[in-house]
């Protein structure tokens, strides 16, 4: 009896583990094959395809191996069927800035510090390989410059902020529309006599804030739906409209369907993706940031990335309130701009505008130990990409301090005008001059093989992937577009000039994704990013996603890259809902790859299940 006993009581724990196992399986299968179906098969798919041809790489540079990820572009290489489809939870993913990345690996992020809201991308076992759709009901986007006061509700089905933001007219829901007044937090009656009342305040002619050419580029903190910056344009000056995937979500991502500039980003513990004295007037109305946290770090930053002479406007309830708290914080912040030889421009109601130093005398006259001290000699003002801010002042160099300002000229000569900072590379007049001249002549190409598919106001927003010195943005210049121009982290520090012709962009490592909403762009181009990312051994396969993501259904994509890589890319048209346009022969001249070629691809208008229509109207 004894042993029957102990034989029944051996079995029972083996029993329970059996049928506890059986039930985990049973859940992962329900999860799995609901929540998480197209998540999982994509993850696995995706991985599985890249490794079993060895394109897959953690990001971290060159594998080891010296054979091209591109082979020789032979039509018997392996050919991609078809990638699953996100499912639509995935259709808004911006997979560096996914929250749900944050929680699922418990990372220990300081709020406060909004680290939240910084960038954190998943690891490769992590990424999606899979086609994030379109929202049901997806329209071709309204056209500027009607876009900027009216898009689609289909296509960002988000009305939280036009009942939010319903007394201060951000926008308003209008059926299957949403509009945009033009209001903000600070200027309900309109951003346009809001930006004159800024431009009479500095005194500038005609209350025009583009100051005859001199104030072009614009930062614009906290930005909301951007019609700050989308109320500037009228007057040539350019904004990068800031702000975070914060409670206001889908702000940024209004802004770009409007086709006004815009980026997602947060002042939080790592300095913006943008080179030092870039922006003449950074512009903060609401925005709602603790400019004296951490020995007044963030203010510390926008010093940083003011020209010589450059603005700030605040428009807050510091500037005027009189209640006591307010007062405090008044107080405090003029103790600290005028530490950091800030003066006062102008203050008049409810906004205060603040000028910085023309050159270094006043930061050389201050009394030692003052704070905040000046940056350290070897600290490098335009290394941006995942550095940490500092609390201190980042002096002019020696050149700058001696010419009292930056030395370029008023828009639109500065365009084209060589910009002194040319000097910092080791690049002259000369070289500047023929690259100008040069992708004038390759984008009037690329819109003669483009003409058979647009209209003047098909295309809006976009994105020059590899910008160089944004002589492709340039030569764009006669076109009602502007160009989002994206410079590699790890090349020359050539945003500084592209900043200094009058445009913008932003530094970015093309391993990872870039800090946009899907659906963003009308046009991307790419002069030799797969070359350079197969050099760093991070996966081809993945930037074609991303790019997929990026682009807007019946965008386009311009290729200009080897061969190699151009019948590369061809294996991947029907699994990522794209068609050839064309593909020719580059332009030959001294600077062009050998066998460089020019591809043009359209993506496809999609639903999943549904139709695709190549050719929208």
């Amino acid at each position: 009896m004894r042993g029957r006993s102990d034989g029944g009581q051996s079995k029972r724990p083996i029993l329970l583990l059996c049928v506890m196992v059986v039930c985990l399986c049973l859940l992962f299968l329900y999860f799995s094959g609901s929540n998480g179906q197209a998540g999982s098969a994509a993850l696995e798919y995706g991985t599985k395809f890249s490794r079993s041809l060895g394109w897959g790489s953690d990001g971290d540079g060159d594998d080891g191996s010296e054979e091209s990820i591109f082979g020789t572009g032979d039509a018997d290489d392996v050919k991609l069927k078809s990638f699953p489809v996100c499912d639509d939870r995935h259709s808004e993913l911006i997979p560096c800035l996914d929250r749900n990345l944050i929680y699922q690996m418990r990372m220990k992020l300081d709020l406060n510090l909004m680290e939240h809201y910084e960038r954190h991308c998943p690891p490769p076992e992590r990424r999606l390989n899979c086609l994030i759709p379109p929202p049901h009901g997806y329209k071709v986007p309204i056209k500027w410059p009607k876009s900027r006061d009216i898009v689609w509700k289909a296509n960002i089905p988000h009305t939280h902020l036009a009942h939010e933001k319903s007394d201060q007219n951000w926008m308003i829901d209008a059926g299957e529309k949403i509009k945009f007044p033009g209001g903000g937090t600070h200027f309900h009656h309109g951003a346009d006599k809001y930006i004159a009342n800024i431009a009479n305040m500095l005194k500038f002619k005609d209350n025009n804030i583009n100051n005859e050419g001199m104030l072009r580029t614009v930062l614009d903190v906290g930005c909301g739906v951007a019609s700050f910056g989308g109320y500037l344009l009228s007057s040539n000056v350019i904004a990068m409209s800031l702000a975070p995937n914060d409670v206001h979500q889908n702000q940024i991502q209004f802004a770009l369907e409007r086709g006004i500039p815009a980026y997602l980003g947060v002042l939080g513990t790592k300095r913006l993706p943008y080179p030092s004295r870039s922006f003449e007037l950074a512009h903060c109305s609401r925005c709602r940031i603790d400019w004296l946290q951490r020995d007044g770090i963030l203010l510390l930053e926008l010093d940083r990335l003011l020209r010589p002479g450059g603005y700030f406007a605040y428009s807050s309830p510091e500037a005027y309130a009189q209640d006591e708290e307010d007062r405090r914080i008044w107080k405090k912040m003029s103790s600290l701009v005028e530490r950091m030889c800030w003066k006062i421009a102008e203050k008049r109601n409810q906004t205060v505008i603040w000028v910085k130093p023309l050159n270094n005398d006043c930061y050389r006259s201050r009394a030692p130990g003052t704070n905040p001290p000046l940056c350290k000699r070897g600290d490098d003002p335009d290394s941006v990409w995942g550095v940490q801010m500092e609390a201190c002042i980042t002096p002019y160099p020696e050149q700058m301090h001696k010419d009292g300002g930056t030395g370029l000229a008023p828009w639109p000569a500065r365009l084209t005008t060589p910009p002194p900072r040319l000097a910092d590379l080791y690049v002259t007049a000369d070289t500047f001059e023929k690259d100008t001249e040069m992708w004038q002549q390759r984008v009037d190409n690329y819109w003669r093989l483009l003409k058979p598919k647009i209209k003047p106001d098909t295309i809006r927003n976009i994105m020059d992937m590899k910008a160089n010195f944004g002589s492709f943005a340039a030569a764009l210049k006669e076109k009602d577009v502007w160009v989002m121009n994206v410079v590699p982290h790890d090349g020359p520090s050539t945003l500084k000039i592209i900043y200094d012709r009058g445009l913008i962009g932003s530094t970015h490592d093309w391993c990872e994704a870039f800090s946009t909403y899907p659906r963003t762009y009308d046009l991307l181009h790419a002069w030799t990013v797969f070359s350079d990312l197969d050099k760093r051994g991070c996966s081809a396969e993945d930037l074609l996603l991303e790019m997929d993501r990026i682009v807007r259904p019946s965008g386009f994509i311009i290729v200009r890259d080897k061969g190699t890589v151009i019948e590369f890319i061809k294996k991947y048209l029907n699994a990522l809902h794209w068609e050839a346009v064309t593909t020719v022969d580059a332009e030959s001249s001294p600077e062009s790859e050998e066998n460089e070629m020019i591809f043009i691809i359209r993506k496809k208008l999609w639903q999943p299940g549904g139709s695709q229509d190549p050719n929208p109207k």
